[in-house]
C-alpha cells in the first residue's frame, strides 16, 4: 500500500482487460488514476466502481486532437501527470502478410503504434514541468520474438519496444524513465477473442495457449498490473529503456 502515493496516472485502454488491473492497482497504491478509452459504458462504470481518486475521460488514441483534450482534462482535474501507461492496443486481422489490406495494417498502426506517440509526445511537457516522471509502454512478447500470425500486431508491438529505448534516452535529463512491458499471452477480451477466432472449443484454446508458457498456464492481468506498478513507484528509480518480460517463460525458448 501507499506506494504510489501523491502521484496522478494515465492509463489508455483502461476499462477492460489489463487496463482495468492497471487502473484498479495504481488506485490502491495510492495514486489518482484518469482511465482514458472509447468503451464509455465499460470505462464509466470502473471509474465508479473504484470510486474517489479515479475519473474517466474520452479519447480515441489514434487521434492526436482526442489525446492533446485528455491530456489537457486530466491536468485540469488532477494538476499533474507522474505516470502514463500506454496500455490501448487492438491485435488486428490474423491473416498472412500478402493478404492483408492497407486499411487493416494502418488502423493497428494507427492504435498501437500512434496513440504511444500521441500520449507521450504530449504528457512529456507536463511531466517535464513536474520535474519527471514514469511512462511505461506495453510492448507484447511480440515485439521480442515472431509467430506465424498477426503481423501487423507484431510490427507494431517491435515499434514500441524501439520507441521505448530511443525516449528513455531524450528524456532521461528531465526526470522521466521510459520502459517496456512484454507480456506472454494474458486471458483478457481480446486474447479470448483470438482464441475463439482459431475455431473449435474456446476451452481447448485456452489449453493450447496455456501449454505455450513453460509455467503451464497464461496469465492474469494482475501479473501485468503489478508490474506496471512497480515500474510507476520510487523502487524503479534507476530503471529505465528496460523490457520488463512477464511471459511464464514463454519467449525462453
Amino acid at each position: 500500500m501507499n506506494r504510489l502515493t501523491g502521484k496522478v496516472a494515465v492509463v489508455t485502454g483502461g476499462s477492460l482487460g489489463i487496463g482495468a488491473a492497471c487502473a484498479t492497482r495504481l488506485l490502491q497504491e495510492g495514486a489518482k488514476v484518469a482511465i482514458v478509452d472509447v468503451k464509455d459504458s465499460e470505462g464509466k462504470q470502473l471509474a465508479n466502481q473504484l470510486g474517489k481518486g479515479t475519473r474517466y475521460y474520452h479519447a480515441d488514441t489514434s487521434s492526436e486532437h482526442d489525446v492533446r483534450q485528455a491530456v489537457a482534462d486530466v491536468l485540469r482535474d488532477f494538476g499533474r501527470i507522474d505516470v502514463l501507461v500506454n496500455n490501448a492496443g487492438i491485435s488486428g486481422a490474423n491473416k498472412p502478410t500478402h493478404e492483408i489490406t492497407e486499411d487493416e495494417w494502418d488502423r493497428v498502426q494507427a492504435i498501437n503504434v500512434k496513440g504511444v506517440f500521441f500520449f507521450t509526445k504530449h504528457v512529456y511537457h507536463v511531466m517535464r514541468a513536474g520535474g519527471g516522471g514514469s511512462i511505461i509502454n506495453l510492448s507484447s512478447i511480440y515485439g521480442l520474438v515472431g509467430a506465424p500470425d498477426i503481423p501487423p500486431y507484431h510490427a507494431s508491438k517491435g515499434a514500441v519496444r524501439l520507441m521505448s529505448k530511443v525516449d528513455a534516452l531524450l528524456y532521461a535529463r528531465d526526470g522521466i524513465r521510459v520502459n517496456s512491458i512484454h507480456p506472454g499471452f494474458i486471458w483478457t477480451p481480446m486474447v479470448e477473442h483470438f482464441a475463439s477466432a482459431l475455431g473449435g472449443e474456446l476451452v481447448d484454446r485456452r489449453k493450447e495457449l496455456d501449454s505455450l508458457h513453460p509455467l503451464g498456464h497464461i496469465g492474469e492481468p494482475d501479473d501485468i498490473a503489478w508490474a506496471v506498478v512497480y515500474l510507476a513507484s520510487d523502487e524503479a528509480k534507476f530503471v529505465t529503456g528496460s523490457e520488463l518480460v512477464v511471459d511464464g517463460g514463454y519467449s525462453c525458448r
